[in-house]
């Protein structure tokens, strides 16, 4: 198996796309990305735009070498209905529309359809679900919030094996919740991908407890898994600090032979974190 980032927050801009490659199946999994639409008072910089729009390009070209997409919600860093004609011929594995999902979620959703109807595509709601494709196996857990509460919606898990493990947790902003982490746990992979906490709204939208409870479970999936990468990033990569804000989790997983780095460093690269950096880019113009 060769798991490929496409798009994070630690490689410019948001959104959690991953590229799955196996022998004989390919799936993409959250193909979108977008952008914070302020940050410190601010708009998107030009080099976030510019840097999106690269990294929509490197989506499109792996869902077209694609067998299988998955959409694990309907927040534009994780779908994108404009893009709809590319899942043309595609298995789409979705999250389920109408159950355990927010107002919001299921308006865009209901759009998303519409598009998709007109299209030749073969379409599975996946919440909790079991599939064998070819050479792999995938299991996608029951819908868990999106964060702290159901307030942004529910999410599903994915968990991919080919005798090689892996698991992508999406939007569970930690994990916060046991009931996030069960998945994770369950599913022992070698490599997981996690949305980490959203330290960079510590205070305001996430609590010094979902924090607390966040670090509490990373440890937990270190001690309690076979896991040898662990890619937390996303909500986490917004915040400059992140390193230090997940000491505990690194320290952990050194103890334990994990890595835990960010989506970058999983590919060998630097981090660009350009939202968390959008205030000095613009005092740079200046």
């Amino acid at each position: 198996m060769e798991i490929i980032p496409l798009a994070f927050d630690s490689l410019g801009a948001r959104s959690m796309c991953t590229f799955v490659k196996t022998k004989n199946v390919n799936v993409v999994i959250d193909p979108s990305v977008a952008l914070g639409p302020r940050r410190y008072g601010l708009p998107p910089h030009e080099l976030e735009i510019r840097k999106m729009a690269e990294l929509m390009d490197e989506i499109r070209r792996s869902i077209e070498i694609s067998d299988i997409v998955i959409i694990t919600h309907y927040h534009y860093d994780h779908h994108n209905p404009d893009d709809a004609d590319l899942l043309r011929g595609k298995k789409l594995l979705l999250k389920h529309p109408k159950n355990q999902i927010n107002r919001s979620q299921m308006e865009r959703a209901a759009y998303f359809l519409e598009r998709l109807n007109e299209l030749d595509v073969d379409i599975d709601f996946a919440d909790g679900k079991s599939y064998e494709f070819d050479d792999i196996h995938i299991s996608i857990s029951k819908p868990v919030f999106h964060g702290a509460n159901p307030r942004l919606g529910y999410v599903i898990e994915v968990f991919i094996d080919d005798g090689d493990t892996f698991t992508f947790s999406s939007d569970v902003e930690g994990p916060i919740h046991k009931e996030q982490l069960e998945f994770l746990i369950a599913s022992n992979a070698e490599t997981v991908f996690i949305d980490g906490p959203m330290t960079y709204m510590l205070g305001y939208r996430f609590s010094a407890k979902s924090m607390d409870s966040s670090i509490n479970n990373l440890i937990e999936l270190i001690d309690k898994t076979d896991a040898k990468t662990i890619v937390v990033d996303h909500h986490l990569t917004r915040d400059i600090y992140y390193k230090d804000r997940i000491k505990e989790v690194i320290q952990r997983g050194e103890g334990a032979g994990a890595k835990v780095i960010s989506a970058a460093e999983f590919l060998g690269r630097k981090d660009l974190l350009l939202e968390a950096r959008r205030k000095e880019l613009y005092s740079k113009e200046r």
